[in-house]
């Protein structure tokens, strides 16, 4: 019976993955993803069936891949999806992006995550190198709407970024530094600066936001 369910999921996934127009299918071969290694997550469907399958997210292309016997695709027809759970993290769609949902309360938290690379230093004047305007994002070969094996130069350094988004009234917006969410909190800024009399609030430690949004939420 597991074998028989694996292999519906199974074919499933590779229905979901060929339905969508072709152009926007891809095969990917690179190996910059969110997690370390794919791990077995759960696909609930708009229409509340599940599917589980080996799952990860790749920084470069931005798209879910699932894997199934060594073959990685990215999930076509994200439309239909309503969440995607790995590790007991819940993923959604948000601008055509899968976003993770990292807190849920008054204020709902979404992380966005990115990726840019570091190109080799540039040679210039007596052997030495030139990083200017070094970083830069790769886009990936396509043809037919096909990944062809894309490998990246050896020196080349991954760079992984977040972009945040905040619901709050309602409404989305993004915000990519501390000094942007503030301006979001124009409203209540006496608890807000209160809160940074006491705190540091880094950008680049998620947990330091989720405690301000926590209190804003109480306060």
């Amino acid at each position: 019976m597991q074998k028989s369910s694996f292999l519906k999921s199974s074919c499933f996934l590779f229905a979901l993955f060929i339905s969508g127009a072709y152009s926007q299918i891809k095969v990917v071969d690179i190996t910059h993803y969110l997690f370390p290694e794919f791990t077995k997550g759960v696909i609930l469907m708009k229409s509340k069936i599940k599917h589980e399958t080996m799952l990860n997210y790749n920084l470069l292309t931005e798209e879910m891949i699932f894997e199934i016997n060594g073959t990685k695709l990215a999930l076509g027809n994200p439309d239909q999806i309503d969440t995607i759970y790995i590790k007991g993290r819940k993923f959604f769609l948000l601008n055509n992006k899968f976003v993770e949902l990292i807190y849920h309360s008054k204020f709902d938290l979404y992380a966005e995550y990115r990726c840019t690379f570091k190109d080799p230093g540039k040679q210039v004047a007596y052997g030495g190198t030139s990083q200017t305007s070094s970083s830069s994002s790769f886009s990936t070969y396509t043809s037919g709407g096909r990944t062809i094996n894309l490998k990246l130069p050896e020196k080349i350094e991954p760079i992984p970024y977040i972009d945040y988004w905040i619901k709050k009234d309602g409404e989305l917006n993004k915000f990519t530094n501390i000094r942007q969410l503030a301006k979001l909190f124009n409203d209540n800024q006496r608890v807000y600066k209160e809160y940074l009399k006491k705190h540091e609030v880094n950008y680049d430690i998620q947990t330091t936001i989720i405690e301000l949004l926590r209190y804003l939420a109480q306060n």
